[in-house]
């Protein structure tokens, strides 16, 4: 018996994959995580001149979602691929060709055992920061304070990420910049939740 969502859209099979041949625009952001998508596509349709990539471990959500942007007529710049991003990304080629990374809401296992599960870890980091071109933005949001804390300490071991927030030295933003938002976030401000926003800049070498 075939599996549900055995069809979902994936990567192509084999090595290294040359973005450019996933989606086209002039400029490429990606999400990892997008969920039920409504970031994605609310970014999509706001911005016409990106690309857009989600990778998504659910098999579900990356079906739905690739499908919703193909009937709204986004497919040939957005798509979401059934895809682990722990080992997805670091098959993506050329580097310094994306020009933002989101990641909402990620990690939500406390216990020590989950810790191989988290999305933000060492190695994600590092191959973020491989494919951000230099002035490229990672975006973070989580409505969990140590998480946020968390976030701050583990990428600041990166020294091609720098502190892109509203105070000097600091990732801490206070607002959505970006003109679209996860049912996550949307969530945690109706329920009056804090949300936690962090974004760093990838720099060149003279800066790291």
């Amino acid at each position: 018996m075939p599996r549900p969502y055995e069809d979902a859209p994936r990567l192509p099979d084999g090595g290294r994959i040359d973005l450019s041949t996933l989606v086209t625009g002039q400029w490429l952001e990606l999400e990892v995580g997008p969920g039920r998508g409504w970031f994605l596509v609310e970014r999509a349709e706001a911005e016409a001149r990106l690309a857009f990539l989600g990778l998504e471990v659910r098999r579900k959500w990356a079906s739905v979602v690739d499908a919703r942007l193909r009937a709204r007529g986004l497919g040939g710049r957005a798509r979401v691929f059934a895809e682990d991003a722990a080992f997805a990304l670091q098959r993506l080629d050329p580097e310094g060709s994306v020009m933002r990374v989101f990641v909402h809401f990620p990690d939500p296992w406390w216990k020590k055992r989950h810790q191989k599960r988290l999305v933000i870890r060492e190695e994600f980091i590092g191959q973020v920061a491989r494919l951000l071109q230099i002035g490229g933005e990672l975006f973070v949001q989580t409505d969990v304070e140590e998480r946020a804390r968390a976030y701050e300490v583990l990428v600041a071991t990166e020294p091609r990420l720098a502190p892109y927030g509203d105070a000097s030295g600091s990732p801490r933003v206070a607002e959505n910049p970006y003109g679209a938002r996860s049912p996550r976030e949307r969530r945690a401000i109706s329920d009056g939740l804090p949300v936690h926003r962090l974004r760093w800049v990838r720099v060149g070498p003279e800066a790291a």
